[in-house]
């Protein structure tokens, strides 16, 4: 659908309202003059016009406009109701156009999708860990961001790049490969029966845990990052090694998330060529040379200060990079629309910077970067720290949702008599929605604390409810006769009027412009707000009124908005990489 039926709707409603506003009060307005919304609570309307801004120029109180329009309006094809109440219109739907125009679309995969970004280019920069330890919990929560906005992208027509950027030097790599090389002996992951990133990040605490004793292994790491740079060929075997294995281990947590990528850039590829581009910025005078060398950028003027762009020495800093990345997403993908990077709100100072030197270097395109900052997620314990070893492992942390999982269905009893593997995979699938929500739940800027039983719970705001009330509709319409399943496959009638059935057909229709809000605002939080409470809706339907059991055509009515709410349901899971469930 290219508009949705909200959308429809009220494009159907401003027209309607001009005119009886020009009949009533002889006064030419514009859809600009009014505003036709959303009440907070269906019971108010469905619809409801705002008479405020009409009061200037009719020279009226609101609520008298309101009742001299709801007298002159007639219920029609679409609402089936109209009434003032105080300074508002409110507008109620005919249940019968609701079901003709939801309950067959909802049933495509395409319901709720949009042709906005159609011809548009998106590039998401998401996850970017470093090859000295594996993904952490932090990273899922920026995996798990970008995923998920790039699926809402797509739902909105853009064609969209995923992109990862590895920062695979430096000297915080050299120290894991120098704790390695002193105490490692040649172990491979094989040996040790772990992962090569875990093995990896073991060589990096092991770093710190040294230092402490001999301070003197900084200096030998900076040793260690400057063969690196000369390109001493033990120094770069050594790296290379330990980077695929860090790589394989990348990949392997990756897959198991849910997570891909259509493009990898590499710090190590990437670093040299942003002194190139600053190089040339000083030449043309808006970069300076310090007294020690340095090459910095005045940005006073736009309350950022001073930056350094260039070391003394010429070396490059994190910001180097940059430049040279961003140009290159530029120039490997134009025309590219927009470029994001999704990076924890500890950077976002960085990224300002970032994108005003960019724009003071004269690229246009220095306007369509946006940084998609995030909070912090922390566990009851308290904050991650790598260094340390207290940072909590993200394949671990699948693996105890797992096992948390397996402990509840054998509690409930469903797969007592199930193969061992039906039961694996679906704990498996148990664990990911529980993280998956409990981390999307949140507006990205908001710090969190994840709880992983809170997170597992059956009951409330939480994944594994939301699967839980994917396989109640999937278990309902296999007890319905297959017959009657699909005569209610095409079935658009609303036989049957409840309240609880109105809200639903409503629930439904404000899809698209669900999928589109939470693409425009960058944030999944809004799509898994609207996903629990179509759940509790049909919840409550499901509780309220009987479904198998009820006449005839009403059945069918009923059946039909079963399947319509479980494909929307399932495609919501989808897009949040959630598995629908079948069976719980």
């Amino acid at each position: 659908m290219n508009k949705s039926l909200m959308r429809l709707a009220k494009e159907a409603l401003s027209q309607k309202m001009l005119e009886v506003i020009a009949q009533e009060f002889a006064f030419s307005a514009q859809a600009s003059n009014f505003k036709i919304e959303f009440p907070p609570d269906p019971t108010m309307g469905h619809l409801a016009f705002a008479c405020f801004p009409l009061a200037r120029n009719l020279r009226k109180a609101p609520p008298q406009i309101a009742k001299q329009l709801a007298s002159r309006l007639l219920p029609d094809a679409i609402f089936a109701r109209i009434e003032a109440v105080g300074p508002y219109v409110n507008f109620f739907f005919r249940p019968d156009w609701l079901a003709k125009g939801l309950l067959e679309a909802a049933k495509q995969d395409s319901f709720g999708a949009s042709e906005e970004g159609k011809g548009k280019r998106i590039l998401l920069e998401y996850s970017s860990p470093n090859t000295n330890k594996p993904l952490h919990l932090g990273h899922g929560r920026n995996n798990l961001l970008g995923i998920t906005l790039a699926r809402l992208f797509v739902e909105q027509g853009y064609e969209v790049i995923k992109a990862n950027l590895i920062n695979d030097r430096g000297i915080h790599i050299c120290k894991s490969m120098l704790a390695y090389q002193k105490w490692g002996q040649e172990q491979t992951p094989e040996q040790a029966g772990k992962k090569g990133d875990q093995l990896v990040g073991d060589y990096y605490v092991l770093y710190d845990k040294k230092l402490k004793a001999d301070p003197s292994l900084e200096e030998e790491a900076r040793k260690l990052l400057q063969a690196w740079e000369e390109g001493n060929p033990q120094t770069l075997a050594l790296w290379k090694k330990l980077n695929q294995w860090v790589y394989e281990g990348f990949r392997s947590t990756y897959q198991r998330m849910g997570v891909e990528f259509d493009r990898y850039y590499y710090e190590s590829e990437t670093y040299q060529g942003g002194r190139k581009l600053i190089l040339e910025a000083l030449e043309k005078g808006i970069c300076q040379r310090e007294d020690n060398g340095a090459v910095s950028i005045d940005l006073e003027t736009d309350h950022l200060g001073k930056k350094i762009l260039l070391r003394g020495d010429g070396t490059s800093m994190y910001i180097t990079q940059d430049i040279n990345t961003t140009y290159l997403k530029f120039k490997d993908y134009s025309p590219l629309d927009a470029c994001l990077f999704v990076v924890g709100n500890e950077q976002d100072n960085h990224f300002k910077v970032l994108f005003k030197v960019l724009e003071h270097f004269g690229f246009a395109w220095a306007n369509r970067l946006e940084h998609i900052s995030y909070g912090m997620i922390t566990l009851p314990e308290g904050k991650m720290k790598s260094r340390e070893g207290t940072v909590v492992d993200l394949d671990d942390l699948m693996e105890e949702m797992k096992n948390l999982a397996l402990l509840e269905i054998d509690k409930r009893g469903n797969f007592n008599q199930a193969p061992t593997e039906i039961k694996e995979a679906t704990a498996e699938a148990i664990g990911q929605g529980a993280i998956k929500f409990f981390i999307l739940r949140s507006g990205a800027a908001k710090e969190i604390q994840f709880n992983p039983k809170e997170s597992l719970s059956f009951e409330g705001q939480t994944g594994p409810y939301l699967q839980y009330t994917h396989a109640r509709l999937s278990s309902l319409l296999t007890k319905a006769e297959a017959k009657d399943r699909q005569r209610a496959q095409s079935f658009t009638q609303a036989t049957s009027k409840e309240r609880i059935e109105v809200q639903l057909l409503l629930q439904l229709a404000h899809y698209a412009d669900i999928l589109q809000l939470a693409a425009k605002e960058r944030n999944p939080a809004v799509l898994t707000g609207w996903t629990y409470e179509l759940c509790k809706l049909y919840n409550k339907f499901y509780y309220d009124l009987p479904i198998l059991k009820a006449e005839q055509e009403v059945k069918l009515f009923r059946l039909s908005l079963t399947l319509a709410v479980r494909s929307v349901l399932a495609k919501s899971l989808r897009i949040l990489g959630i598995q629908p469930l079948e069976k719980m």
